[in-house]
This record gives structure tokens, sequence and C-alpha cells, in this order.
């Protein structure tokens, strides 16, 4: 799982991913140009979201995502800001007729930015590394089909899956290939893309030098900085003054207004897969009971909240699925904004006059707000609101380990992580079997439409039962100097690919 600021083929396999199997090494970020720029330039990126530490294993974060996927390391596949899946490190693969044996051949002649050649050993390494006892990884759920990884020679990975798995290459674009060597990995790094780590000053800065080795399309920009602040006002302030160059996410759509209309910068509004959450422990009362679910999600003005956050940014999306997942239906309708049938439905579960509950709430934005104007909303169907404000450590560890909670907010930044509804012991703990059968199947399809179906019902089922209330989309707004080009519009899993900025004058 991913969340923010704390630290989820044959033939048909690529079809139901949407993959474009190219080979290419850097790429073409959104909006690149053409034309003279400075390679010899140091682009200053502002972000909010400093790393935990720079291991997408051990709890790195959405900042070490921002900072180093594509950029410092590379997978064997990668995927694009606008979600396609592409052949990085792989040069090739082949899949068993039954679709339970993956043979990769990798691309020769790659370095680590230590020197050292890559191996099939280092891929061994790699994946086992997110499928161990302690590992963090968003996706290493997904990957537990992995049966064993044989290494028959150097440029040679066999791996045998325990049964079929329709989106494993999707999922090997979340593994970052690092060096089996490598000591040290939550302060340094190792690993084979355009950039390489120069220095980390933690609270402050993080610097990338273009890597001299790289085996693909050297980087355009000598340098890339990330400056990290501890607010939206301080980072528009940066960008004002030209002490950075792009801002990753912008914050604060009230601030907006002093980019428009200023030809010194340029405004994007790309798609996002960041949702807010709500999130209930459907195994503890009183949300063990469905209606209590859905009472609390009628009783919440999603459209208001969104509003009252980010303007006229955003979108409501009624479940987990935005709409750049292929099984994205618009389920707005369902469970709401009814404040009458809300109460309908606590009087049906027992609860007339209402019920207290704590609501365990990360202590940076839009939380504390979110949970202010929830607190406000429930108050008026009976529900008492206790607001425990918690660092993302601390929610970490009491949340999404020990599940010591009975509702909590937070943010969910990948794609396609519907399937997590599918896995009773999952924080939230939503346990149905007909969803956990569907999630198995859609993992087993032979086609896309399969697949997408079978996720389909999964997405109207786990909204129909309220299993978490999904209070809106993010925007992804970036703003940048008019003299930058080729950077991310998109929010995809929080990366921010840097190879191909370039700077002008």
């Amino acid at each position: 799982m991913s969340i923010k600021k704390t630290s989820v083929f044959s033939v048909a396999t690529a079809a139901a991913l949407a993959v474009t199997l190219t080979a290419c090494g850097g790429g073409t970020g959104a909006g690149s140009a053409s034309g003279a720029y400075d390679k010899n330039a140091t682009v200053n990126i502002g972000s909010l979201y400093e790393p935990q530490n720079l291991d997408n294993t051990a709890g790195g974060g959405q900042g070490v995502t921002e900072a180093l996927n594509g950029n410092v390391y590379e997978g064997l596949f990668r995927l694009t800001d606008d979600g396609k899946v592409e052949k990085l490190l792989a040069q090739d693969y082949k899949v068993s007729d039954d679709g339970l044996t993956y043979t990769f051949t990798l691309r020769d002649g790659v370095k680590f930015h230590s020197g050292k050649t890559l191996t099939s050993a280092d891929v061994k390494y790699s994946l086992e590394k997110v499928l161990g006892k302690d590992s963090q990884s968003a996706r290493k759920s997904n990957l537990e089909v992995v049966k064993d990884i044989a290494t028959p020679d150097a440029r040679t990975v066999k791996v045998t899956l325990s049964k079929k798995s329709i989106s494993f290459v999707y999922n090997l674009s979340y593994v970052w290939i690092i060096n089996s060597q490598a000591k040290n990995l939550k302060s340094t790094e190792d690993g084979t893309g355009p950039y390489k780590l120069n220095k980390w000053t933690r609270g402050s800065a993080l610097s990338l030098d273009r890597f001299a080795g790289y085996w693909g399309h050297a980087a355009a920009s000598k340098q890339v900085v990330f400056h990290y602040y501890k607010d939206a006002t301080a980072l528009n302030n940066a960008l004002l003054t030209n002490a950075v160059d792009v801002v990753t996410s912008e914050q604060s759509p009230d601030a907006l207004a002093q980019f428009k209309n200023n030809q010194n910068y340029k405004i994007t509004d790309g798609n996002s897969t960041t949702k807010l959450l709500l999130a209930f422990n459907d195994k503890a009362k009183p949300f063990t009971d469905v209606r209590v679910r859905q009472a609390v999600s009628a009783a919440i003005d999603d459209k208001k909240l969104l509003e009252s956050v980010w303007g006229g940014y955003g979108k409501l999306i009624g479940s987990m699925v935005p709409p750049t997942d292929p099984w994205y239906e618009d389920l707005t309708k369902v469970n709401a904004y009814d404040p009458a049938k809300a109460k309908q439905l606590l009087a049906e579960a027992g609860y007339k006059n209402g019920f207290d509950i704590t609501l365990d709430t990360p202590n940076y934005d839009p939380h504390p707000t979110a949970a202010t104007f929830i607190k406000s909303q429930l108050a008026k169907v009976g529900i008492t609101v206790k607001i425990n404000t918690i660092t993302p450590d601390e929610w970490y560890t009491k949340v999404y380990q020990n599940h010591d909670f009975t509702a909590t907010l937070q943010e969910h930044v990948n794609d396609r992580d519907l399937v997590w509804y599918g896995n009773p012991d999952f924080y939230w703990g939503y346990d149905n079997k007909q969803v956990q059968q569907w999630v198995a199947q859609s993992e087993e399809a032979s086609t896309a439409a399969g697949q997408t179906a079978l996720l389909k019902k999964v997405n109207r089922k786990t909204a129909e039962d309220a299993a978490s209330d999904w209070l809106y989309l993010y925007p992804q707004i970036v703003v940048a100097s008019s003299k930058l080009s080729g950077y991310p519009h998109n929010g995809l899993n929080s990366q921010f690919f840097a190879y191909d900025i370039k700077k002008t004058g």
C-alpha cells in the first residue's frame, strides 16, 4: 500500500493492462518540447513530500517514490505517466502456455551507479526484498504468487508462479532493481537510473546528478534538486521567487490566482490516482453493520467537502476506482448524500440516538480540515465524533499494523488498488467472500474483458456495502516556470519523472 506521507505477460495480459511493451531508455515526459535548452542546467523541484527514508520496501513513503522512482531506480518494466507499461531493464520476456512461468532476458550493458554490472542475481535479490517478511512494498501481497525465482545465467531470470496472475508484469513495474551487494539503503542508493544520488540533507533537499554511465538516453538536465517545504504557502513563495522551477503537486488551489494569466508560469491539471478515504474498521462495532456504514456515507456531503478543500478542482468518484482504471464506473449515486436516509438507516440498525466514535486523523493537510467537516456533518444525524490527531508513524503502527481504530482518514495513492478489498486481513477488515472470489478470479482471467467485468462487480459491491467512504479524488495540479518543458503532468502513484525536464534561459 502507498499512502501519502507514510511510509499496492501473454498477449491477453498485455491487453488487460493496456500494456505498451516498447523498448526504451529514459522517455518523453508530458509537455516535452524540442528545441534549444541548457543541458548543464539545474532543475529545482518543489515538494511537500520528503522521503521518510530512501528504501521503498521500508516505509520510504510517497516522497521516495516521487524523487527516486524512474530517476534513480528502475524496474524490469516502467509505468509511464499516462498509465502504460513499457519494457525497461527487461529487453524481452516469454510466458509459458499455462501462464505460470515468465522468462525474462535482461538488457545488456546496464551498470549500477557503483559501477557493478546488472545481473540476474540482482533481479532475484530485488524481488525477494519486496517479498521479505518486513517489506512494506505497495505490491508485496500482489507478488506473493511468486513461487520460485531461478537465474540460469547472468542475463536470464525465470519466475514461476503458484497461480496465474494477469497483473504480474504490471506489478513488476513497482519493483526497483537494486544492486544485491548494496548496503544502507535507507540513506544511500545503488540503482541503474539516469540520475544518481548526490546528497540528501534531511529536512531541506535531495539532489540528483546525471549518471554518465547510464545505459539509455542521458538525462536532459545535469542536475535536479528536490526542495522540501512544510506547507503550501512556503512552497508557492519559493516558486514565485524562482527558488524552485516547478511544484510537483499544488496543494493550495486558492494560491493559483497568482500564477494564472502570468506568462512566467504554466498550470496543468492532470489525472490523479489519489483518493481521500474515510476508512471504517469493518470488524469493529458499530461498523460491522453495513447499514451504519451506509448511513455515515449518506450523512456526509462529499461535494461540499471537495469544494471547501479544492475549490473547482478534484472529482467525486463514489468508489475506490479512479477514472483512469479500466474498471471505472461512476458510482457517486450509491449511498449519495441524504441525511434523512442516514437517520433512517441508523434507526434500523438500532442507533436511533446515534453513537460516539473516535476518528484517528493524520496531522497534515487536508486531514484535519476534512475531520472537522465530517464531525460537523455527522453531528447532524446524532453521531458524536472525537478527533484523535496522530502522526504518520503513529498511524502506520496503530491503524495499518495493529488495526486499533474505529474510523480513520487516509489518502491512498496507487492506481488499481480496488483489489485490496479482496483481502480480509487488510487494515479496514472488509470481509466479503463473494468479493474475495471475484478478485481471485479476476487475477486468473485470460482476457481483458474477463478481468474488467469481474472487477466492475467488485467495485459496485464494495460501493453498495460502503466498505469505506471514498470522499473524493484529488486533483493533480502542476505549476511550473514557463522556461520548463518535459515534466510529467499526471500524479500516477506519486511518481515524478525528472529525466526529460528541459530548462531554457
